[in-house]
């Protein structure tokens, strides 16, 4: 199979689809992959890296895209990308189709096969491609709040950790999974007071013996949120339904209650946020201000650190994109009903139920 890995062109994204180490595994299987000149640059990765290992270097994005079968990327395809993809070409990516009615109208009209990262979902309920990326988010969540907290840059002026007769920050977490536990495990490593919350009480007893001791458990009502976010310092949105657009925890009256300059981070943010104040920002234009709290919603916090995070992203997909370009992504998704929940969007037709909700659009099953 012919594989396209181009360069990554959303604000500030500096990882790339796959490493060199990742392209040699998928050179020894007989498959041609073509990489954008410079695309891992960003990454620490060289031209001359991916050539050694046997890639063939393209100089442009648009040569990719219309020389490969399959193209590997980290992001959703934006506006410039649109009308690069063809139809039955395979495009493996985070999509979060749920937050952009625009992206989800675009891919359709493409006629490509849309196979969504985050909605690759095992039998156990695990989300393999999504949970690298959400553990750097989640830890990079609690290391930005702790940041915009400083007076400097627009929050109340208080030290994350606190000093020897001085109380640390109050940190709360919105929701249990990978992306909480890792915010909440930074969070109380620097020392702060933790609280993170939840709806099921399995999670809640999981958390409670397995968190640091200055991580509290609470259950995730609206009476509980609105109680525990008077005080905090910062709030950090990590609730994920898969596919599907995050629910709003935090409205703009609950702002009211907050402390002014305290910091929300809604990692979220790639299904819609859930505050009901976030949009989307960028790594160059981090944070804005609502009714005196600081908002963090960058859309690809893990764009920040591109070396960590292209290894960690080539380390979950590459099984999954060899059975892709071995297989055929019929055969693949037939044989692994994994793989089979992320396609999402298929020559034309909405394939995922949450996706097509979301925007009232007609659903089919896709029978392989």
């Amino acid at each position: 199979m012919k594989i396209g890995i181009p360069k990554e062109i959303k604000n500030n994204e500096n990882r790339v689809g796959m490493t060199p180490a990742g392209v040699s595994e998928l050179v020894k299987h007989g498959h041609t992959v073509y990489v954008q000149h410079t695309a891992g640059e960003g990454s620490g990765f060289s031209d001359d890296m991916y050539s050694e290992v046997g890639a063939q270097v393209l100089p442009t994005i648009e040569d990719v895209y219309a020389t490969a079968d399959m193209i590997i990327k980290v992001k959703e395809p934006i506006a410039p990308e649109y009308g690069l993809v063809r139809k039955g070409q395979l495009v493996f990516t985070y999509f979060h189709f749920a937050c952009s009615r625009e992206l989800t109208d675009a891919m359709l009209k493409s006629g490509g096969v849309c196979l969504a990262y985050e909605t690759v979902q095992p039998a156990d309920g695990s989300l393999p491609l999504l949970t690298p990326m959400s553990e750097i988010a989640g830890r990079m969540a609690t290391i930005n709040g702790a940041y915009y907290l400083q007076k400097t840059k627009g929050g109340m002026g208080k030290l994350i950790c606190g000093v020897p007769g001085v109380r640390p920050a109050k940190v709360v977490v919105l929701g249990g999974g990978i992306v909480g536990q890792a915010s909440a495990r930074v969070a109380a490593g620097m020392g702060a007071d933790v609280v993170i919350t939840d709806i099921s009480l399995p999670k809640l007893h999981e958390l409670s013996i397995n968190m640091p001791a200055n991580v509290n458990t609470v259950y995730s009502s609206h009476n509980n949120i609105c109680k525990e976010i008077k005080d905090a310092d910062i709030v950090i949105g990590a609730v994920l339904v898969p596919g599907d657009k995050a629910p709003k925890l935090v409205t703009r009256d609950m702002l009211k209650l907050m402390q002014p300059g305290s910091v929300l981070v809604d990692v979220a943010i790639d299904q819609g946020g859930c505050f009901e104040t976030s949009r989307p920002t960028t790594h160059s234009e981090p944070v804005y201000d609502v009714d005196g709290i600081v908002h963090y919603a960058v859309a690809n916090i893990p764009g920040a650190v591109p070396n960590t995070s292209t290894m960690a992203l080539t380390n979950a997909t590459l099984r999954y994109a060899v059975a892709l370009a071995d297989k055929g992504w019929q055969q693949a998704c037939r044989e692994d009903p994994a793989l089979y929940k992320g396609l999402n969007v298929v020559e034309g037709k909405v394939t995922y139920k949450a996706v097509a909700d979301v925007f009232d659009m007609p659903y089919e099953k896709l029978e392989l």
